[in-house]
């Protein structure tokens, strides 16, 4: 009854079983295999197979099978004996599979793994009466995928959406098994809405494309996404990142600002003045300037009147919403000097005068007092006290803007001193004298000579020395002269004047001189002459006496003068016993004269003039005279 029951069985599965429940009613086989094994693909993977028996068998028969799972069906890929080990013809595995080890400890070779080869080994070890059983193991295949591939939206997202906008893509490719996509935002994993699409290729390969869809605020215009595959590899989970994106993201305006882009620092009067407006918002909103309802943008030389306040305006158009800043423009200015006393000043040796210098200005003055390139002052007054002929020139008041130190103006005093100058040199008349002139500086300077109350002048040198030049000039003296020395170079000028006063000497029966007082050589050689022939007189005189020839008495005197001269003409009578120097003027009729008039030689009178002296004579011999003024 018992084999009959079997027959009725039309499935072959079925009786397998029940066949080795009945073998196992007499023997014991055991097969032991892992439940599952890892491989890379293109890797070589070894399936170990261990089996024992509860008693000898008399022969061993080892059979390969492969499954797609779940009872589907087998396929033998290798069978071995005592006598024989073969892979199965026809097959995946045939050129690709061995076995190896010894009895009880089998193990299968694969060699070039492949994604299909993903399925469960069976191992069935008979033992003909010693028992007959089996063990499979399940083949997990790996291949990591392609690196995450990452693409923004190039339209850019509006925080006024209402929906989530998409953000971006991922793209993984050629990985298997399946990988996972998320999302993240700054490092922050992300909860959005995605939309995942799995595509897997006949290669048996998944890929992966994943849309991040967002809905984003104004903080997200500086946040950088990215997506993250994680994939399975055998005994372990690992991830790749994509590279981190920012999209644009669109907001509207809120805040505005409106700043002056040049000129830096303070403004001033004629400057160009480029003011320029700022947003928040993004795209960046079109911009109106305007004060007093007039667009501006660019102020070409500007004045105290364009000082004000500017305004920028933004409208947006999505929202309508409008955003406005503002600005204080102030220029500065200095206005030209008020200086008192205006153009030049005449001032007496001695007087003194207080100069004053301002301007109005929108900042803080300083004021200083420049001459001759020298600081002689300091704020807006500058006094002068006891003026001397140093004192005049011109002084230049500067006034300067703190802190524009560009600002600045000038203004002009120019003061004159009169009196009386000191001569610097003294010189009878037709004498010559020799001024020199010695400028320093470089470039050489040129030396010219400008001399008035002459022109009986001549340069005799001019040459350069080693830190400058010299220039002599030779002037004859025919009056009081003034003579000035002019250096100049590239770099500037400078000057001396020479002051010569003329002595005056006479030489002529009728003269006139300038003012002045001559020197003493001269009238001294002139005075040794007249005592030479006085004395000469006085001996011929007393050997004459000594022989008779002149009677003594007053009878004896002679008249020096041949004429009997006309009433009103002037005299000279000199005592012998007195030198040339102790004089006596009386007019020709015995009269007293003025006791300025002076008798010079005992010839002629010397009577002083508003300009000089003058010198009359009663004969036309010469006599030589000065004239001290």
């Amino acid at each position: 009854h018992f084999w009959s029951y079997i027959i009725r069985f039309h499935n072959q599965n079925h009786i397998e079983m029940i066949l080795q429940c009945f073998f196992i009613l007499w023997a014991l086989v055991t097969v032991t295999m892992s439940d599952t094994v890892e491989v890379f693909v293109g890797e070589t993977v070894e399936i170990p197979c261990h089996y024992s028996f509860s008693e000898d068998p008399s022969m061993v028969m080892i059979q390969w099978f492969v499954s797609e799972g779940n009872g589907g069906n087998r396929e033998r890929i290798f069978y071995s004996d005592d006598s024989m080990r073969i892979a199965d013809n026809g097959t995946d595995f045939t050129a690709r599979i061995s076995m190896s080890g010894t009895l009880g400890n089998l193990v299968l070779s694969v060699e070039d793994v492949r994604l299909r080869d993903e399925r469960e080994f069976i191992c069935q070890v008979n033992g003909m009466s010693a028992g007959n059983a089996e063990s499979k193991t399940q083949l997990k295949v790996f291949d990591p995928p392609e690196d995450p591939v990452i693409e923004g939206t190039h339209s850019g997202v509006s925080v006024t959406s209402d929906q989530p906008s998409l953000i971006a893509s991922c793209e993984v490719r050629k990985g298997y098994p399946r990988p996972n996509v998320t999302w993240y935002r700054d490092n922050t994993l992300l909860d959005p809405n995605v939309v995942t699409l799995v595509t897997r290729e006949s290669s048996g390969f998944y890929s992966i494309e994943s849309k991040l869809h967002y809905k984003v605020a104004k903080v997200d215009k500086d946040a950088h996404f990215h997506c993250r595959v994680s994939y399975s590899v055998p005994g372990a989970v690992e991830a790749a990142d994509s590279k981190p994106i920012n999209v644009t993201v669109y907001y509207p305006t809120t805040v505005v600002e409106i700043w002056k882009e040049s000129p830096e620092g303070l403004v001033k009067e004629g400057d160009t003045v480029v003011i320029r407006c700022r947003g928040d918002g993004n795209p960046p909103p079109i911009f109106s300037f305007n004060r007093n309802c007039q667009d501006l943008l660019i102020l070409k030389g500007v004045t105290r009147t364009d000082s004000g306040a500017y305004q920028c305006r933004s409208l947006d158009l999505d929202t309508d919403e409008e955003a406005m800043g503002e600005m204080q423009l102030d220029v500065h200015y200095l206005d030209p000097v008020k200086v008192i006393p205006k153009e030049s000043e005449v001032l007496s040796k001695g007087e003194s005068l207080t100069a004053t210098c301002s301007a109005k200005s929108s900042l803080e003055t300083a004021t200083v007092w420049l001459k001759d390139g020298r600081q002689v002052g300091e704020g807006p007054m500058l006094l002068l006290e006891d003026a001397t002929f140093d004192t005049a020139g011109d002084y230049i008041c500067v006034v300067t803007a703190r802190p524009q130190a560009e600002l600045q103006v000038t203004g002009l005093v120019h003061i004159i001193v009169q009196g009386e100058l000191p001569a610097d040199i003294e010189e009878n008349m037709e004498m010559s004298v020799n001024l020199t002139c010695e400028a320093q500086g470089l470039p050489k300077p040129t030396i010219t000579w400008s001399v008035s109350g002459t022109e009986k002048w001549h340069e005799v040198l001019n040459r350069a020395t080693a830190n400058g030049a010299v220039s002599v000039a030779t002037i004859k003296v025919t009056a009081d002269i003034t003579a000035f020395c002019n250096a100049t170079n590239q770099m500037g000028a400078d000057g001396k004047s020479f002051r010569i006063k003329a002595n005056c000497l006479i030489q002529t029966p009728t003269a006139t001189c300038t003012s002045g007082h001559g020197g003493s050589g001269v009238i001294i050689v002139v005075i040794i002459v007249c005592i030479l022939l006085l004395a000469i007189l006085g001996s011929v005189l007393y050997f004459l006496y000594k022989k008779g020839k002149i009677p003594c008495g007053r009878s004896g005197k002679q008249d020096i003068t041949k004429e009997k001269a006309s009433k009103g003409d002037i005299v000279v009578e000199m005592k012998s016993e007195k030198t040339e120097d102790a004089v006596l003027l009386k007019g020709i009729n015995g009269e007293k004269r003025p006791s300025n008039d002076q008798v010079i030689g005992g010839v002629g009178v010397l009577r002083p003039t508003g300009m000089g002296c003058e010198f009359r004579v009663a004969d036309a011999q010469q006599v030589y005279y000065m004239c001290v003024h």
